[in-house]
Protein backbone atom coordinates (compact mmCIF):
# COMPACT_ATOMS: atom_id res chain seq x y z
CA UNK A 1 0.00 0.00 0.00
CA UNK A 2 1.06 3.22 -1.07
CA UNK A 3 1.85 6.16 0.80
CA UNK A 4 0.91 8.56 -1.19
CA UNK A 5 1.02 9.18 -5.26
CA UNK A 6 3.08 12.39 -5.36
CA UNK A 7 3.85 14.24 -9.19
CA UNK A 8 7.23 16.18 -9.26
CA UNK A 9 7.17 18.58 -11.80
CA UNK A 10 11.08 20.20 -12.71
CA UNK A 11 12.84 21.29 -16.04
CA UNK A 12 15.59 19.83 -14.19
CA UNK A 13 14.49 16.39 -13.38
CA UNK A 14 17.36 13.95 -13.79
CA UNK A 15 18.86 15.96 -11.22
CA UNK A 16 15.91 15.04 -8.64
CA UNK A 17 16.67 11.75 -8.84
CA UNK A 18 18.17 10.98 -5.50
CA UNK A 19 15.25 12.42 -3.58
CA UNK A 20 12.54 10.80 -5.58
CA UNK A 21 14.65 7.55 -4.81
CA UNK A 22 14.32 8.85 -1.03
CA UNK A 23 10.36 9.27 -1.37
CA UNK A 24 9.61 5.65 -2.94
CA UNK A 25 11.98 3.95 -0.35
CA UNK A 26 9.45 5.49 1.87
CA UNK A 27 6.80 4.14 0.54
CA UNK A 28 5.33 7.25 -2.39
CA UNK A 29 4.48 6.47 -6.24
CA UNK A 30 6.41 9.40 -7.93
CA UNK A 31 5.84 10.36 -10.63
CA UNK A 32 8.07 13.01 -12.68
CA UNK A 33 7.83 15.26 -15.53
CA UNK A 34 10.26 18.20 -17.07
CA UNK A 35 7.43 21.04 -18.01
CA UNK A 36 4.69 22.44 -17.11
CA UNK A 37 1.89 21.13 -20.12
CA UNK A 38 2.81 17.70 -19.57
CA UNK A 39 2.04 18.39 -15.76
CA UNK A 40 -1.21 19.91 -16.72
CA UNK A 41 -2.22 16.50 -19.07
CA UNK A 42 -1.03 13.96 -16.38
CA UNK A 43 -3.11 15.16 -14.09
CA UNK A 44 -6.38 15.13 -16.46
CA UNK A 45 -5.63 11.63 -16.27
CA UNK A 46 -4.31 10.69 -13.07
CA UNK A 47 -5.52 11.63 -9.39
CA UNK A 48 -2.32 12.55 -7.11
CA UNK A 49 -2.11 13.52 -3.63
CA UNK A 50 0.47 16.12 -3.79
CA UNK A 51 2.73 17.59 -6.54
CA UNK A 52 6.10 19.69 -5.94
CA UNK A 53 6.17 21.99 -8.68
CA UNK A 54 9.39 24.68 -9.96
CA UNK A 55 8.80 27.86 -10.18
CA UNK A 56 11.37 29.27 -12.49
CA UNK A 57 10.67 26.88 -16.16
CA UNK A 58 10.69 27.55 -20.10
CA UNK A 59 7.77 27.45 -21.51
CA UNK A 60 4.65 27.62 -19.19
CA UNK A 61 6.30 28.70 -15.63
CA UNK A 62 5.52 27.51 -12.41
CA UNK A 63 2.40 30.11 -11.95
CA UNK A 64 1.01 29.70 -15.30
CA UNK A 65 1.25 25.39 -14.25
CA UNK A 66 -0.01 25.85 -11.59
CA UNK A 67 -3.18 27.71 -12.65
CA UNK A 68 -3.64 24.72 -14.79
CA UNK A 69 -3.06 22.19 -12.27
CA UNK A 70 -5.77 23.71 -10.51
CA UNK A 71 -8.66 24.29 -13.14
CA UNK A 72 -8.29 20.07 -13.09
CA UNK A 73 -7.29 19.77 -10.00
CA UNK A 74 -8.44 22.34 -7.55
CA UNK A 75 -7.99 20.69 -4.18
CA UNK A 76 -4.95 18.48 -4.55
CA UNK A 77 -1.91 20.75 -2.85
CA UNK A 78 0.57 22.13 -4.49
CA UNK A 79 4.29 23.04 -3.00
CA UNK A 80 6.20 25.89 -4.77
CA UNK A 81 10.33 25.05 -4.89
CA UNK A 82 12.56 27.67 -6.17
CA UNK A 83 15.59 29.60 -5.96
CA UNK A 84 13.89 32.47 -6.61
CA UNK A 85 13.14 34.66 -3.08
CA UNK A 86 11.46 37.84 -4.76
CA UNK A 87 8.82 38.73 -2.45
CA UNK A 88 6.17 39.35 -5.13
CA UNK A 89 6.95 35.44 -6.78
CA UNK A 90 5.86 34.79 -3.04
CA UNK A 91 2.76 36.51 -2.90
CA UNK A 92 1.33 35.33 -6.23
CA UNK A 93 2.13 32.13 -5.18
CA UNK A 94 0.38 31.97 -1.84
CA UNK A 95 -2.59 33.93 -3.63
CA UNK A 96 -2.87 31.28 -5.68
CA UNK A 97 -3.29 29.18 -2.45
CA UNK A 98 -0.01 26.99 -2.65
CA UNK A 99 0.00 24.47 0.18
CA UNK A 100 3.36 25.14 0.97
CA UNK A 101 6.90 26.82 -0.38
CA UNK A 102 10.65 25.57 -0.54
CA UNK A 103 13.81 26.89 -1.24
CA UNK A 104 16.16 25.18 -3.53
CA UNK A 105 18.45 23.35 -2.64
CA UNK A 106 16.09 21.26 -0.78
CA UNK A 107 16.79 18.44 1.24
CA UNK A 108 15.05 15.11 2.08
CA UNK A 109 14.02 16.21 5.72
CA UNK A 110 12.13 19.20 4.26
CA UNK A 111 10.66 17.11 1.68
CA UNK A 112 9.16 14.39 4.15
CA UNK A 113 7.94 17.33 6.81
CA UNK A 114 5.88 18.75 4.15
CA UNK A 115 4.59 15.38 2.98
CA UNK A 116 3.27 15.00 6.79
CA UNK A 117 2.33 18.18 6.82
CA UNK A 118 0.09 18.05 3.69
CA UNK A 119 -0.62 14.29 3.35
CA UNK A 120 -0.97 12.94 6.58
CA UNK A 121 -1.37 15.63 8.99
CA UNK A 122 -4.70 14.48 10.13
CA UNK A 123 -4.02 11.29 11.16
CA UNK A 124 -0.58 11.92 12.73
CA UNK A 125 -2.81 14.90 14.35
CA UNK A 126 -5.94 12.52 15.17
CA UNK A 127 -3.43 9.70 16.50
CA UNK A 128 -1.63 12.20 18.45
CA UNK A 129 -4.74 13.69 19.97
CA UNK A 130 -6.34 10.43 20.85
CA UNK A 131 -3.02 9.29 22.43
CA UNK A 132 -2.84 12.35 24.58
CA UNK A 133 -6.66 12.41 26.01
CA UNK A 134 -5.98 8.70 26.95
CA UNK A 135 -3.20 9.54 29.02
CA UNK A 136 -5.63 12.68 30.03
CA UNK A 137 -8.16 10.20 30.66
CA UNK A 138 -7.45 9.03 34.43
CA UNK A 139 -6.20 12.84 35.41
CA UNK A 140 -9.61 14.24 34.43
CA UNK A 141 -11.43 11.39 36.37
CA UNK A 142 -9.62 11.94 39.48
CA UNK A 143 -9.91 15.61 38.82
CA UNK A 144 -13.75 15.04 38.71
CA UNK A 145 -14.22 13.90 42.14
CA UNK A 146 -11.52 16.17 43.54
CA UNK A 147 -13.16 19.29 41.96
CA UNK A 148 -14.69 21.80 44.90
CA UNK A 149 -14.58 25.09 44.11
CA UNK A 150 -16.71 27.30 41.53
CA UNK A 151 -12.86 28.10 40.20
CA UNK A 152 -12.34 24.20 40.52
CA UNK A 153 -15.19 23.49 38.27
CA UNK A 154 -14.79 26.68 35.41
CA UNK A 155 -11.35 25.18 34.74
CA UNK A 156 -12.45 21.72 34.74
CA UNK A 157 -15.69 22.61 32.16
CA UNK A 158 -12.51 24.07 30.24
CA UNK A 159 -10.99 21.45 30.02
CA UNK A 160 -13.31 18.90 28.83
CA UNK A 161 -14.42 21.53 26.29
CA UNK A 162 -10.91 21.50 25.06
CA UNK A 163 -10.94 17.92 24.59
CA UNK A 164 -14.19 17.63 22.81
CA UNK A 165 -13.61 20.09 20.16
CA UNK A 166 -10.25 19.02 19.58
CA UNK A 167 -11.16 15.16 19.23
CA UNK A 168 -14.33 16.37 17.31
CA UNK A 169 -11.84 17.33 14.76
CA UNK A 170 -9.41 14.57 14.37
CA UNK A 171 -12.49 12.23 13.69
CA UNK A 172 -11.64 10.15 16.14
CA UNK A 173 -13.47 7.50 17.90
CA UNK A 174 -12.91 8.79 21.47
CA UNK A 175 -16.09 10.80 21.21
CA UNK A 176 -18.31 7.64 23.36
CA UNK A 177 -15.36 7.47 26.54
CA UNK A 178 -15.45 11.40 26.36
CA UNK A 179 -19.52 11.53 26.66
CA UNK A 180 -19.21 9.20 29.34
CA UNK A 181 -16.36 11.10 31.20
CA UNK A 182 -18.74 14.47 31.30
CA UNK A 183 -22.12 12.37 32.41
CA UNK A 184 -20.07 11.91 34.69
CA UNK A 185 -18.40 15.08 35.52
CA UNK A 186 -21.99 16.66 35.20
CA UNK A 187 -24.01 14.61 37.83
CA UNK A 188 -21.36 15.08 40.08
CA UNK A 189 -21.56 19.14 39.23
CA UNK A 190 -25.65 18.62 39.73
CA UNK A 191 -24.40 17.77 43.69
CA UNK A 192 -22.07 20.29 44.12
CA UNK A 193 -24.93 22.70 42.51
CA UNK A 194 -27.35 20.65 45.41
CA UNK A 195 -24.92 21.32 48.15
CA UNK A 196 -24.06 25.14 47.45
CA UNK A 197 -27.10 27.23 45.55
CA UNK A 198 -29.08 27.97 47.89
CA UNK A 199 -26.19 29.39 50.13
CA UNK A 200 -24.97 31.34 46.89
CA UNK A 201 -28.64 33.05 46.44
CA UNK A 202 -28.63 34.38 49.78
CA UNK A 203 -25.48 35.70 50.37
CA UNK A 204 -24.09 37.90 46.79
CA UNK A 205 -21.15 39.03 48.86
CA UNK A 206 -19.66 34.79 49.07
CA UNK A 207 -20.74 33.62 45.92
CA UNK A 208 -19.32 32.93 42.21
CA UNK A 209 -20.27 35.46 39.78
CA UNK A 210 -24.13 34.88 39.00
CA UNK A 211 -26.82 36.14 36.84
CA UNK A 212 -28.02 39.43 38.69
CA UNK A 213 -24.40 40.59 39.47
CA UNK A 214 -22.93 41.00 35.87
CA UNK A 215 -24.35 44.49 35.61
CA UNK A 216 -22.88 45.31 39.28
CA UNK A 217 -19.25 43.22 38.51
CA UNK A 218 -18.88 43.68 34.90
CA UNK A 219 -20.65 46.53 33.57
CA UNK A 220 -20.52 49.50 36.03
CA UNK A 221 -16.91 49.26 36.90
CA UNK A 222 -16.21 50.51 33.24
CA UNK A 223 -18.36 53.01 33.33
CA UNK A 224 -16.76 53.66 36.40
CA UNK A 225 -14.07 54.03 34.35
CA UNK A 226 -15.37 56.26 31.65
CA UNK A 227 -15.44 53.35 29.28
CA UNK A 228 -18.32 52.91 26.81
CA UNK A 229 -19.86 49.30 26.78
CA UNK A 230 -21.54 47.57 24.17
CA UNK A 231 -22.80 44.77 25.85
CA UNK A 232 -24.10 41.45 23.51
CA UNK A 233 -26.11 38.84 25.18
CA UNK A 234 -26.53 35.67 22.38
CA UNK A 235 -29.14 33.93 23.64
CA UNK A 236 -28.65 29.91 24.82
CA UNK A 237 -24.79 30.26 23.75
CA UNK A 238 -22.71 27.39 25.10
CA UNK A 239 -18.86 27.97 26.18
CA UNK A 240 -18.43 25.69 23.13
CA UNK A 241 -19.88 27.49 20.68
CA UNK A 242 -17.89 30.41 21.80
CA UNK A 243 -14.72 28.71 21.47
CA UNK A 244 -15.40 28.00 17.91
CA UNK A 245 -16.73 31.66 17.44
CA UNK A 246 -13.66 33.02 19.18
CA UNK A 247 -10.91 32.11 16.50
CA UNK A 248 -12.96 34.80 13.96
CA UNK A 249 -12.69 37.64 16.42
CA UNK A 250 -8.34 37.24 17.56
CA UNK A 251 -7.65 39.30 14.27
CA UNK A 252 -9.62 42.37 15.47
CA UNK A 253 -10.11 42.52 19.14
CA UNK A 254 -8.19 41.21 22.20
CA UNK A 255 -9.83 38.60 23.95
CA UNK A 256 -10.61 38.27 27.63
CA UNK A 257 -12.13 35.18 28.52
CA UNK A 258 -14.47 33.89 31.90
CA UNK A 259 -17.05 31.73 32.49
CA UNK A 260 -20.27 32.56 34.61
CA UNK A 261 -22.84 30.77 36.58
CA UNK A 262 -26.82 31.12 35.10
CA UNK A 263 -29.34 30.68 38.26
CA UNK A 264 -31.90 28.17 37.55
CA UNK A 265 -34.03 27.32 36.13
CA UNK A 266 -31.52 28.12 33.20
CA UNK A 267 -34.22 29.50 31.02
CA UNK A 268 -34.63 33.08 29.44
CA UNK A 269 -37.62 34.03 31.53
CA UNK A 270 -35.21 33.15 34.68
CA UNK A 271 -31.71 33.98 33.86
CA UNK A 272 -31.96 36.79 31.31
CA UNK A 273 -34.57 39.07 33.49
CA UNK A 274 -32.04 38.47 36.56
CA UNK A 275 -28.73 39.76 34.32
CA UNK A 276 -30.96 42.69 33.02
CA UNK A 277 -32.51 43.50 36.63
CA UNK A 278 -29.65 42.48 38.68
CA UNK A 279 -31.83 40.55 40.70
CA UNK A 280 -32.99 37.09 41.42
CA UNK A 281 -36.74 36.52 40.17
CA UNK A 282 -38.37 36.61 43.19
CA UNK A 283 -37.00 40.02 43.82
CA UNK A 284 -38.32 41.14 40.41
CA UNK A 285 -41.70 40.11 41.26
CA UNK A 286 -41.76 41.76 45.09
CA UNK A 287 -40.36 45.05 43.59
CA UNK A 288 -42.08 44.84 39.85
CA UNK A 289 -44.83 43.03 39.80
CA UNK A 290 -45.92 44.67 36.95
CA UNK A 291 -42.52 43.67 35.05
CA UNK A 292 -42.60 39.52 36.19
CA UNK A 293 -44.67 37.54 34.12
CA UNK A 294 -45.83 33.96 35.53
CA UNK A 295 -45.44 30.69 33.75
CA UNK A 296 -49.27 30.30 32.95
CA UNK A 297 -49.59 33.66 31.52
CA UNK A 298 -49.50 33.85 27.35
CA UNK A 299 -47.73 37.42 27.65
CA UNK A 300 -44.05 36.89 26.35
CA UNK A 301 -41.57 36.41 29.43
CA UNK A 302 -38.98 38.83 28.20
CA UNK A 303 -40.95 42.22 26.94
CA UNK A 304 -40.12 43.89 29.60
CA UNK A 305 -35.78 43.63 29.50
CA UNK A 306 -35.48 47.35 28.64
CA UNK A 307 -37.49 48.50 31.45
CA UNK A 308 -35.62 46.07 33.79
CA UNK A 309 -32.38 47.58 32.31
CA UNK A 310 -33.91 50.98 33.51
CA UNK A 311 -34.39 50.51 36.70
CA UNK A 312 -31.37 48.53 37.63
CA UNK A 313 -29.31 51.74 36.67
CA UNK A 314 -31.54 53.51 38.88
CA UNK A 315 -30.96 51.64 41.64
CA UNK A 316 -27.25 51.85 41.10
CA UNK A 317 -27.67 55.26 40.16
CA UNK A 318 -25.88 54.96 37.11
CA UNK A 319 -26.93 58.61 35.08
CA UNK A 320 -25.83 57.09 31.95
CA UNK A 321 -28.01 56.97 28.97
CA UNK A 322 -28.25 53.35 27.31
CA UNK A 323 -29.97 51.86 24.26
CA UNK A 324 -31.62 48.39 24.05
CA UNK A 325 -32.44 46.60 21.14
CA UNK A 326 -32.92 43.26 20.11
CA UNK A 327 -32.45 40.62 16.67
CA UNK A 328 -34.34 38.22 15.69
CA UNK A 329 -33.47 37.52 12.21
CA UNK A 330 -31.07 38.42 9.60
CA UNK A 331 -33.17 41.66 8.11
CA UNK A 332 -33.04 42.44 11.68
CA UNK A 333 -29.26 42.67 12.34
CA UNK A 334 -28.65 44.43 8.77
CA UNK A 335 -31.81 47.21 9.62
CA UNK A 336 -29.60 47.11 13.26
CA UNK A 337 -26.31 48.22 11.33
CA UNK A 338 -27.70 50.35 9.65
CA UNK A 339 -28.49 52.97 12.37
CA UNK A 340 -25.28 51.35 14.57
CA UNK A 341 -23.45 55.21 13.67
CA UNK A 342 -26.07 56.46 15.72
CA UNK A 343 -24.88 54.62 18.81
CA UNK A 344 -21.66 55.72 18.54
CA UNK A 345 -22.16 58.32 21.78
CA UNK A 346 -23.72 56.33 24.15
CA UNK A 347 -21.95 55.23 27.07
CA UNK A 348 -24.09 51.76 27.33
CA UNK A 349 -25.52 49.97 24.07
CA UNK A 350 -27.35 46.70 24.84
CA UNK A 351 -28.37 44.11 22.21
CA UNK A 352 -30.04 40.45 22.28
CA UNK A 353 -29.27 38.25 19.42
CA UNK A 354 -31.60 35.39 19.51
CA UNK A 355 -30.54 33.54 16.97
CA UNK A 356 -28.92 30.31 18.50
CA UNK A 357 -31.96 29.91 20.82
CA UNK A 358 -34.10 29.79 17.76
CA UNK A 359 -31.59 27.42 16.03
CA UNK A 360 -32.09 25.20 19.35
CA UNK A 361 -36.09 25.18 19.19
CA UNK A 362 -36.06 24.46 14.97
CA UNK A 363 -33.64 21.43 16.04
CA UNK A 364 -35.89 19.90 18.06
CA UNK A 365 -39.31 20.75 15.45
CA UNK A 366 -37.67 19.90 12.46
CA UNK A 367 -36.22 16.79 10.83
CA UNK A 368 -34.12 18.68 8.81
CA UNK A 369 -32.37 21.02 11.27
CA UNK A 370 -32.04 17.41 13.25
CA UNK A 371 -29.65 16.17 10.70
CA UNK A 372 -27.45 19.24 10.10
CA UNK A 373 -26.95 19.91 13.82
CA UNK A 374 -27.20 15.51 14.45
CA UNK A 375 -23.97 15.98 17.45
CA UNK A 376 -22.47 19.38 19.52
CA UNK A 377 -19.33 19.88 16.66
CA UNK A 378 -22.43 19.73 13.95
CA UNK A 379 -24.44 22.49 16.16
CA UNK A 380 -20.86 24.33 16.60
CA UNK A 381 -21.09 24.17 13.08
CA UNK A 382 -24.51 25.71 12.11
CA UNK A 383 -23.22 28.52 14.72
CA UNK A 384 -20.05 29.73 12.93
CA UNK A 385 -21.79 29.54 9.88
CA UNK A 386 -24.76 31.80 10.82
CA UNK A 387 -22.02 33.94 12.29
CA UNK A 388 -19.80 33.84 9.03
CA UNK A 389 -22.72 34.79 6.84
CA UNK A 390 -24.67 36.87 8.38
CA UNK A 391 -24.79 40.61 9.03
CA UNK A 392 -23.68 39.31 12.40
CA UNK A 393 -20.37 38.70 11.29
CA UNK A 394 -20.18 42.51 9.93
CA UNK A 395 -21.38 44.05 13.03
CA UNK A 396 -18.18 42.70 14.92
CA UNK A 397 -16.36 44.48 12.00
CA UNK A 398 -18.28 47.52 12.99
CA UNK A 399 -17.26 47.21 16.25
CA UNK A 400 -13.49 46.95 16.05
CA UNK A 401 -13.81 50.42 14.43
CA UNK A 402 -15.46 52.02 17.07
CA UNK A 403 -13.86 52.85 21.48
CA UNK A 404 -16.19 50.14 23.26
CA UNK A 405 -15.20 47.54 25.42
CA UNK A 406 -17.45 44.61 23.72
CA UNK A 407 -19.09 42.57 26.59
CA UNK A 408 -20.13 38.88 25.21
CA UNK A 409 -22.49 36.78 27.22
CA UNK A 410 -25.65 34.76 27.51
CA UNK A 411 -28.26 34.05 29.26
CA UNK A 412 -28.00 30.21 29.80
CA UNK A 413 -26.40 27.83 27.21
CA UNK A 414 -28.24 24.39 26.74
CA UNK A 415 -27.56 20.22 26.50
CA UNK A 416 -28.05 17.38 24.45
CA UNK A 417 -30.66 15.12 26.26
CA UNK A 418 -30.92 11.33 25.53
CA UNK A 419 -32.18 10.16 29.42
CA UNK A 420 -35.78 10.77 29.84
CA UNK A 421 -37.29 10.34 33.38
CA UNK A 422 -40.70 10.08 34.39
CA UNK A 423 -42.44 12.98 36.10
CA UNK A 424 -46.44 13.32 36.77
CA UNK A 425 -48.39 16.65 36.90
CA UNK A 426 -51.73 18.37 35.82
CA UNK A 427 -52.56 20.27 32.93
CA UNK A 428 -51.09 23.49 34.64
CA UNK A 429 -47.52 22.65 34.75
CA UNK A 430 -45.15 23.75 32.47
CA UNK A 431 -43.77 22.40 28.78
CA UNK A 432 -39.84 22.98 29.71
CA UNK A 433 -37.97 19.73 30.03
CA UNK A 434 -35.50 20.16 32.11
CA UNK A 435 -37.27 21.91 34.94
CA UNK A 436 -41.04 21.80 36.10
CA UNK A 437 -42.70 23.58 38.69
CA UNK A 438 -46.66 23.20 40.14
CA UNK A 439 -48.50 22.24 42.67
CA UNK A 440 -48.89 18.36 42.45
CA UNK A 441 -45.95 17.12 40.53
CA UNK A 442 -44.93 13.28 40.99
CA UNK A 443 -41.04 11.93 40.68
CA UNK A 444 -38.79 10.12 41.85
CA UNK A 445 -37.03 12.20 44.32
CA UNK A 446 -33.51 10.55 43.87
CA UNK A 447 -33.11 11.60 40.22
CA UNK A 448 -34.23 15.43 39.93
CA UNK A 449 -32.81 18.26 42.31
CA UNK A 450 -35.78 19.77 44.35
CA UNK A 451 -36.84 22.97 45.36
CA UNK A 452 -39.92 22.56 47.56
CA UNK A 453 -39.52 26.03 49.50
CA UNK A 454 -38.87 27.96 45.82
CA UNK A 455 -38.73 31.35 48.29
CA UNK A 456 -35.70 30.16 49.86
CA UNK A 457 -33.59 29.52 46.43
CA UNK A 458 -35.05 33.51 44.94
CA UNK A 459 -38.03 32.05 43.32
CA UNK A 460 -41.23 33.18 43.02
CA UNK A 461 -44.05 30.29 43.85
CA UNK A 462 -47.38 31.04 42.09
CA UNK A 463 -49.10 29.02 44.49
CA UNK A 464 -48.43 27.79 48.51
CA UNK A 465 -47.34 24.19 46.96
CA UNK A 466 -45.83 24.82 44.19
CA UNK A 467 -42.11 22.89 43.57
CA UNK A 468 -39.66 23.36 41.16
CA UNK A 469 -37.90 20.57 39.80
CA UNK A 470 -34.76 20.40 37.94
CA UNK A 471 -33.20 17.31 35.58
CA UNK A 472 -29.46 16.74 35.79
CA UNK A 473 -27.17 16.07 33.68
CA UNK A 474 -28.08 14.42 30.00
CA UNK A 475 -32.06 13.68 31.30
CA UNK A 476 -34.55 15.09 30.50
CA UNK A 477 -38.68 14.80 31.99
CA UNK A 478 -41.58 12.89 29.48
CA UNK A 479 -44.73 12.16 31.21
CA UNK A 480 -45.91 8.74 31.25
CA UNK A 481 -48.77 9.50 28.63
CA UNK A 482 -47.38 8.57 25.35
CA UNK A 483 -44.27 7.69 26.82
CA UNK A 484 -41.99 5.71 24.71
CA UNK A 485 -43.20 8.22 21.58
CA UNK A 486 -41.73 11.87 23.39
CA UNK A 487 -38.93 9.79 25.36
CA UNK A 488 -37.63 8.87 21.44
CA UNK A 489 -38.87 12.06 19.76
CA UNK A 490 -37.11 13.92 22.48
CA UNK A 491 -34.22 12.31 22.67
CA UNK A 492 -30.79 13.79 21.72
CA UNK A 493 -32.19 17.44 21.00
CA UNK A 494 -30.93 20.49 22.53
CA UNK A 495 -32.69 21.35 26.11
CA UNK A 496 -31.97 24.27 28.50
CA UNK A 497 -33.46 24.60 32.13
CA UNK A 498 -32.09 22.18 34.17
CA UNK A 499 -28.44 21.73 35.88
CA UNK A 500 -25.20 20.90 33.73
CA UNK A 501 -22.07 22.33 32.86
CA UNK A 502 -23.05 23.46 29.56
CA UNK A 503 -26.57 25.10 31.04
CA UNK A 504 -24.81 26.75 33.86
CA UNK A 505 -21.13 27.44 33.30
CA UNK A 506 -21.17 30.18 30.78
CA UNK A 507 -19.23 32.69 28.68
CA UNK A 508 -18.84 36.04 29.84
CA UNK A 509 -15.81 37.46 27.22
CA UNK A 510 -14.34 41.03 27.13
CA UNK A 511 -13.29 42.08 23.49
CA UNK A 512 -11.01 45.18 23.06
CA UNK A 513 -10.55 46.33 19.62
CA UNK A 514 -6.94 45.97 18.56
CA UNK A 515 -5.11 49.19 17.50
CA UNK A 516 -3.89 49.01 14.18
Amino acid sequence: MTNGRLLWVDDEIDMLNVHILFLQRKGYEVTSCSNGQDAIDLCRDNAYDLIFLDENMPGLSGLETLAGIKDVQPNVPVVMVTKNEAEDIMDQAIGAKIADYLLKPVNPMQILLTLKKNIHQREIVAEVTQSSYRQEFQKISAQISDTSTPEEWKDLYRKLVYWEIELSETGGSMDEMLAMQKEEANLTFAKFIRKNYEHWVNTPDDRPLMSPDVFKRSVFPRLREGKKVFLLVLDNFRYDQWRELSRELTDDFDIDEDLYFSILPTATQYARNAIFSGLMPLQIREMYPELWVEEDEDEGKNLNEELLIGHQLERYRRKEKFTYHKLNDSQGADHFLGQIKQLTETPLNVLVINFIDILSHARTESRMVRELASNEAAYRSITLSWFRHTAIKQLFTKLAEMDYEILITTDHGSIRVDAPVKVVGDRNVNTNLRYKLGKNLGYNAREVFEMKDPRRFGLPSPNLSTAYIYAQGSRFFAYPNNYNYYAQYYRNTFQHGGISMEEMLIPLVCLKPKKR
